[in-house]
């Protein structure tokens, strides 16, 4: 029975995670053109899985770092794949600047800020998959068309969630974009 309460709260557990900010800049449904801000963020690429690079950043943040800090895990997650590697980001929680935050044990993990940019996503729930990706990817690009905004470079995935939720998952294909206000 304890297992199964246990379970139970982990699945209906809700997110305390801090939230990379941004502005919103334009919503219509589930699409939306977005503000972010510059941010400090973990990244690691491989040739392996992402659960691969996932347990490399985890480690960083649990405490494989120069200061064997704990570091808070924040939300999204952002993954991109091609033919030859997959990256994982993590963002680092706002109370970091590049000289504040640990630097990581692990040499395959580098620690940067991002520059401020403009981004372009569309939000999709449930588990994602291959397919989910590729069919909100198109709709994306669809709807860039129509607005007559250029991407810059590959669209990723990100992720808001535990694998652990099962109902109201936040997930999202974004895009850089070429955007003046």
């Amino acid at each position: 029975m304890k297992n199964i309460l246990l379970i139970a709260l982990m699945i209906f557990s809700v997110n305390k995670y801090e939230t990379q900010n941004y502005d919103l800049i334009l919503s219509d449904e589930n699409f939306e053109i977005r503000f972010y801000p510059s941010s400090i963020k973990a990244k690691v690429a491989s040739g392996k899985s992402a659960n691969g690079n996932f347990y490399k950043l985890f480690q960083f943040i649990s405490g494989n770092n120069s200061k064997g800090e704990k570091i808070e895990m924040t939300t999204p997650v952002y993954m991109k794949s091609d033919e030859n590697s997959n990256t994982m980001e993590f963002v680092m929680p706002s109370s970091y600047d590049i000289a504040s935050i640990s630097k990581p044990n692990d040499n395959n993990i580098v620690v940067y800020e991002s520059e401020a940019k403009y981004y372009a996503c569309i939000r999709y729930g449930g588990y994602s998959n291959s397919s989910k990706f590729d069919t909100h990817s198109k709709k994306l690009i669809e709807k860039l068309s129509k607005l007559n905004i250029t991407s810059i470079g590959d669209i990723f995935y990100v992720s808001y969630n535990s694998p652990y939720k099962v109902f109201n998952r936040r997930n999202e294909v974004m895009v850089e974009i070429k955007y003046k206000d």
